[in-house]
């Protein structure tokens, strides 16, 4: 199949056009930089159009008008000198509900499009798109994410005139992922116009706050909620977003001459995950949890993980590997310890079921 993508160097182009190439789709890609007789010949055999070609920041308000309205009728006259029928995608603006000149600009292009559509009985997909959000977008250009997640991840100035404003939002897979549904005459239809099902409505002050904790994750090694789907989208975005001589962070080792103990990760719904390093011959643990669970993983080095049931003599004893991937559960009740048994360091990781609380730690020490 053959796909013509207008404004193809923009936001949602640049992400669409990457799931197309995935889906072995061939494109034709066109930009406003390009003559209109390359356009000429992209019209003549595409099989579906997505119009996503468009002015927003001009230097002027005629701009709109010559960028949106005027490469409209352009498109749809070289589609019609050209006989080609094939199925049309436009991405409008919920700005076209407004009077102001990009609104304006806008609703005449949906117009142009319904009304070529239905001369020449042909299917078209109107999209009045929200505020658009992910990976790629301009910062300090039309996307406060983008602004937000750029500047505060460089510990750059942002301004909040009023936290308490609602945006509505738009997560660019999910854009796409309804732009192939389009394609495929799938599409989510409301109406005379389509729409992404997805969507979410945040204040500013949220999405500042959110922002900032990510920042703050280094630090206190929280992740976020990765349940709320707006969350865990705005943080994958948060990150595209890092300085490419930062993308890595140290953590805190609390090191002694029995080896060390690391917190990685932490989440209040999920516990916390750490990595511990046995030297040779060490014996680490010898105490027993309430309600406190854990999960040891052992990636290197071989040891030996004894248990005994607090009300009991009996001890249990597992052996543990790197060359074999095994978790061994440590229930609540049990004293328990890791020896490290081989001759190299003993790496273990280990999952808690809650973040440690020196104030109420769930720790007791009794030899296994």
């Amino acid at each position: 199949m053959k796909v013509l993508v207008t404004g193809a160097k923009g936001f949602i182009a640049k992400h669409l056009i990457w799931q197309l190439k995935n889906n072995n789709v061939e494109i034709y890609e066109f930009t406003k930089d390009m003559d209109e007789n390359i356009l000429d010949e992209f019209t003549k055999d595409c099989e579906f159009i997505f119009h996503l070609a468009g002015v927003n920041r001009p230097k002027n308000d005629e701009e709109f008008y010559i960028g949106n309205t005027g490469f409209t009728k352009i498109l749809l006259k070289k589609l019609s000198d050209n006989k080609n029928n094939a199925p049309i995608l436009f991405t409008s603006s919920i700005q076209a509900e407004k009077d102001n000149p990009y609104g304006i600009s806008k609703r005449q292009c949906e117009n142009l499009i319904f009304k070529y559509g239905k001369e020449k009985d042909i299917k078209t997909f109107v999209y009045r798109l929200q505020n658009a959000f992910g990976k790629w977008c301009k910062p300090n250009y039309n996307s406060v994410i983008a602004t937000f997640c750029n500047n505060i991840s460089r510990n750059l100035d942002i301004k909040v005139n009023n936290p308490d404003t609602v945006l509505n939002l738009v997560y660019i897979d999910d854009i796409v992922e309804e732009f192939i549904n389009a394609l495929n005459f799938n599409e989510n239809r409301v109406g005379e116009f389509c729409k992404v099902p997805v969507s979410y409505e945040v204040t500013l002050g949220k999405i500042e706050k959110l922002i900032r904790s990510f920042k703050e994750s280094r630090n206190n090694l929280q992740i976020p909620n990765m349940n709320n789907q707006f969350e865990k989208n705005l943080y994958s975005t948060y990150l595209s977003y890092i300085p490419e001589n930062e993308f890595s962070y140290p953590l805190k080792m609390n090191v002694d001459e029995r080896g060390s103990f690391t917190e990685f990760l932490k989440t209040e719904e999920r516990g916390q995950v750490s990595v511990n390093i046995s030297k040779r011959g060490i014996t680490k643990g010898n105490h027993w949890h309430n309600t406190k669970n854990e999960k040891f993983l052992v990636v290197k080095g071989d040891g030996l993980i004894q248990f005994r049931d607090i009300n009991k003599d009996e001890i249990i004893e597992y052996h543990v590997s790197g060359d074999k991937l095994e978790v061994v559960d440590i229930p609540p009740g049990y004293t328990h310890n890791i020896i490290n048994t081989g001759e190299d360091d003993l790496i273990t990781v280990m999952w808690a079921n809650e973040i440690f609380n020196p104030e109420k730690p769930d720790t007791y020490y009794m030899k296994v």
